[in-house]
């Protein structure tokens, strides 16, 4: 396996970066920065707002090779030290890029000013669905997942009351490389840290929504009992009326959930 390489869209207005603290913002599977561009406008006048894209989707490079959810935290930190060198920032990510911040948490604590795990868990789903997928869409190509993604991304109603930004989070899903996908479907299925959770010492907020079925608030829950465990503070905040991509499906209530729990802690 080599480290992948992310890149970056500023999501906040533009500026001199170090004005502002830094906020870094990680996807879904399947997503792109789309997926956080309404929370970051709310967050943007207090800070600068970099959000990254997986290997193969949105304007990152496709994937050559293998990953692991550890080497895209080592690739988050490379890109953070590309525009800001040994900067330490706030970070929030879904999904994997949820599992990305834990691992950024684990293996690079001290780089973090504060951790926001959204709609994401210490496992998520099993090895064997993981790697179904990823030999289903290698095949097939992302096409083939965009059924199956709308029902579980997102909450009842919500691609009818905002079709929108449904549409483009879809769009990003079909326009995913198949391979890097894939990849990220075998790091996936290989992610596990939930004997490693006590090691984490940045304060941490695990995001559910509680109509998500692939990260339902108990992973949350279990993500705070194993931070705490460590001796680390940390909060689980479950959203009524939420699927599996919060920031774009309650944009407002996330954005002030990290918000208050950022200056909560002093941060």
């Amino acid at each position: 396996m080599a480290k992948p390489t992310v890149k970056a869209v500023l999501l906040s207005p533009q500026r001199e970066l170090g004005a502002k603290p830094l906020l870094v913002v990680g996807p879904s599977l399947g997503t792109s920065t789309v997926l956080w561009s309404e929370t970051a406008a709310l967050l943007g006048d207090e800070y600068d707002v970099i959000g990254w894209d997986l290997p193969g989707h949105g304007i990152s490079p496709a994937a050559t090779e293998g990953l692991d959810v550890a080497e895209l935290a080592d690739a988050v930190v490379d890109l953070v030290d590309s525009v800001s060198p040994g900067a330490r920032f706030h970070y929030a990510g879904v999904s994997l890029g949820g599992a990305t911040g834990l691992q950024l948490g684990i293996k690079h604590g001290d780089r973090l000013r504060s951790l926001s795990v959204q709609c994401s868990g210490a496992k998520l789903g099993t090895p064997e669905g993981w790697l179904e997928r990823a030999e289903t869409v290698r095949k097939l190509g992302t096409p083939v997942m965009i059924q199956g993604s709308a029902e579980r991304w997102f909450a009842k109603g919500f691609m009818d009351r905002q079709p929108e930004i449904s549409s483009r989070l879809l769009h990003a899903l079909r326009d995913a490389d198949r391979f890097s996908y894939s990849f990220c479907c075998e790091a996936l299925a290989a992610f596990d840290v939930r004997e490693q959770l006590g090691s984490i010492t940045v304060p941490t907020q695990a995001v559910a929504g509680v109509e998500d079925t692939v990260a339902p608030p108990s992973v949350a829950e279990e993500i705070v009992s194993g931070v705490r465990a460590g001796g680390t503070y940390a909060v689980a905040e479950a959203l009524d009326g939420v699927g599996h991509l919060a920031p774009a499906e309650a944009p407002a209530v996330v954005a002030g959930l990290m918000r208050n729990f950022m200056k909560e802690n002093g941060l």
